[in-house]
């Protein structure tokens, strides 16, 4: 591997959701990752649909023995960083909790990834991704007036507030750790970090520019240059011409006047209804890929709306190969690009417990010991 965080040695408690996007990426990126599974199993067993579970090694682990804990606390000795994504108090249980886990190697970085957070009033309590972004203000943002708001795929709040929250959280206390030579928790919500998210919205709101009802405002669908309209095939096209320059473009090519195109004509909202109606009439007489080839090279902001078998052969996509299959199966490349230490994926899902007699191996343990956890179901050695 020749990834940015090759090097790195991540332990990676199974779980669901954003922290297994967070291993991934950092897996991509050169890290090892080593997924401490359970010996039942409950996992997808290496099936290659399970993208996110990409470039692990992986140990089966009975966490109820004392054994067991033992083994993973070894397994953190000669660790970087842990990764867990239980409700608050199931590690400490386990005996695996922070103050445990840093008196066996106090520069141990210890990630912990959930919906609302180690403390609060729901800190306990079950969720998903749609429940944490309705407490930020989010969720209410989007649809139309006067309905329930539509069901946005969870890469808001699972993958973009919690997991890339708590890649950044890692990343950042492994670089203070340069100076310090300690760890320390991170405790990285989904919440928290889509409260963030927010921040520009936020912003807005500030300083007045910003309507909390629906489709009123300039990123909520409401401005007539920044939505999505339907073409005459029923297909979409996206329209984001923000900037006058690339709105004056905009309503060239639509050959639509609206009595001036200055800049402040442009944010009268008061305008903006009957100005959506004439765009959404007019992108109705042509099928979204004859709007797309008329905007093409142009500075109009205006794009196809693709479904993600059409984006895998979108020609921006397919340059840059932002996207490969493996094992027939669809997926994103490694992102970001690094110009000297690029990364890449380190191989497809392995099964739980594909590595246990390797890794138990590397730790020292002796044959005949391993040979003993095998048998009294401590450890679990995959087929």
């Amino acid at each position: 591997m020749s990834g940015p965080l090759t090097g790195l040695r991540i332990i990676e408690m199974a779980g669901i959701g954003p922290a297994p996007y967070a291993c991934m990426l950092l897996s991509d990126l050169g890290a090892e990752v080593i997924r401490i599974d359970r010996t039942s199993g409950g996992g997808l067993g290496g099936h290659t649909g399970d993208v996110t579970a990409r470039g692990r090694k992986s140990i089966a682990v009975d966490l109820k023995s004392a054994d067991g804990v033992e083994v993973v606390l070894q397994l953190l000795e000669s660790a970087d960083v842990l990764i867990e994504c239980f409700r608050p108090g199931v590690m400490e249980k386990l005996g695996l909790g922070p103050a445990v886990c840093a008196k066996r190697n106090p520069a141990l970085v210890y990630g912990r990834m959930t919906g609302w957070g180690q403390d609060g009033p729901l800190a306990k309590q079950a969720g998903h991704d749609l429940n944490y972004i309705a407490i930020t203000g989010l969720l209410d943002s989007f649809g139309s007036p006067g309905e329930a708001p539509p069901t946005p795929l969870n890469v808001i709040g699972d993958l973009g507030g919690g997991a890339m929250f708590l890649v950044f959280g890692v990343l950042a206390a492994l670089l203070e750790r340069k100076d310090s030579g300690v760890g320390q928790v991170v405790d990285a919500a989904i919440c928290d970090g889509t409260l963030s998210l927010l921040s520009t919205v936020h912003g807005l709101k500030g300083i007045q520019y910003w309507d909390m009802q629906r489709e009123q405002n300039i990123l909520d669908g409401g401005a007539p240059f920044y939505r999505s309209y339907l073409c005459k095939d029923g297909r979409s096209i996206s329209v984001g011409a923000i900037e006058p320059q690339f709105y004056a473009q905009l309503l060239d090519i639509l050959q639509l006047d609206f009595g001036g195109s200055d800049y402040f004509a442009q944010m009268d909202k008061a305008q903006w209804p009957a100005r959506r109606a004439q765009m959404a009439a007019t992108f109705l007489e042509k099928t979204r890929d004859e709007w797309a080839a008329l905007f093409e090279a142009t500075d109009a902001c205006v794009a196809p709306v693709l479904d993600m078998d059409e984006a895998e052969h979108y020609p921006h996509n397919a340059i840059r190969k932002n996207l490969l299959r493996r094992d027939n199966v669809l997926q994103a490349a490694p992102a970001p690009r690094f110009s000297r230490t690029p990364g890449e994926i380190q191989h497809s899902p392995v099964a739980e417990g594909k590595d246990s007699i390797a890794l138990l191996t590397r730790l020292g343990l002796n044959p005949e010991r391993i040979d003993q956890l095998l048998s009294a179901g401590v450890i679990k050695q995959s087929d």
